[in-house]
This record gives C-alpha cells, sequence and structure tokens, in this order.
C-alpha cells in the first residue's frame, strides 16, 4: 500500500482539494508554489505507478477531473497558467502534479520547497476547493 492509497483511506492527513468516486487531489506537502495539487486515483490493489498503464477511460477521466482542480487552481492564485507534469519516481502510485505557473522556471522541482505552516496549508486548501466544480 502506497502512502497515496493510505492518504486516499483517510489513514493519512491531507490537504484535500477536491474528490469523486475515481479521484482524490490533495495539495502537495513540498509545494513547488502555494496551491501545488496532486491528483491520483483511488486504485484497487496493486496501486499503478505508470500513467500510461491506466485503461484509456480511467485516464480520460483523470485529465478531466484535474482540468477541473487545476481552473480552481488558477482562479485562486491568479496565476497565468498550470502546469501539469506527471512524474512518479518517488511514490509509485499514479498522480499528476498540478502547479500554478508564474514564469517557466516555477516548473523545476529542484527549486527550493515551500515551508508553509499548517494553517496556511488549510486556508489554501479551503480556498482552492470552494472554487472546484466537478459537475
Amino acid at each position: 500500500m502506497t502512502i497515496f492509497s493510505k492518504i486516499i483511506k483517510g489513514e493519512i492527513p491531507s490537504y484535500k482539494i477536491a474528490e469523486n468516486d475515481q479521484f482524490y487531489a490533495f495539495l502537495d506537502i513540498n509545494p513547488l508554489q502555494k496551491g501545488h495539487t496532486l491528483v491520483v486515483p483511488k486504485l484497487a490493489e496493486p496501486e499503478e505507478d505508470y500513467i500510461f498503464n491506466l485503461d484509456d477511460a480511467l485516464l480520460a477521466d483523470m485529465i478531466v477531473f484535474s482540468k477541473k482542480v487545476a481552473e480552481a487552481i488558477k482562479e485562486y492564485t491568479a496565476c497565468p497558467r498550470v502546469a501539469v507534469a506527471v512524474l512518479g519516481m518517488e511514490v509509485p502510485h499514479v498522480h499528476i502534479h498540478l502547479v500554478p505557473l508564474f514564469k517557466e522556471s516555477d516548473m523545476n522541482f529542484s527549486n527550493p520547497k515551500l515551508s508553509l505552516s499548517p494553517e496556511e496549508m488549510a486556508q489554501i486548501a479551503q480556498q482552492i476547493a470552494e472554487k472546484v466544480t466537478l459537475s
């Protein structure tokens, strides 16, 4: 079981942005930018760690779910773009990074990560979550 599976099940706390029956979106605890969010599928065991091994319909649904979350992030941060990254090397569970982008270098994963208080993380999550429209 991966750390993301434990987050989805509520065994590990997270700063939830959005959720439906297929996906869970939550703030990255080591964000590149305020609002940096991870989108993960709710997968049965064993978890899949490579996005292009997902069933086509699930992959398509994940992109649409991510788009709705990205729209909320863009509105919250007033960034010109929300960047998308699929790396998947650090946690063996498919996930999409959504990162507010003000300049291209904002997406450099070797940049120092932000250090935000739990209160600030909770506030960011709540404010983005209020803007997500899943229907």
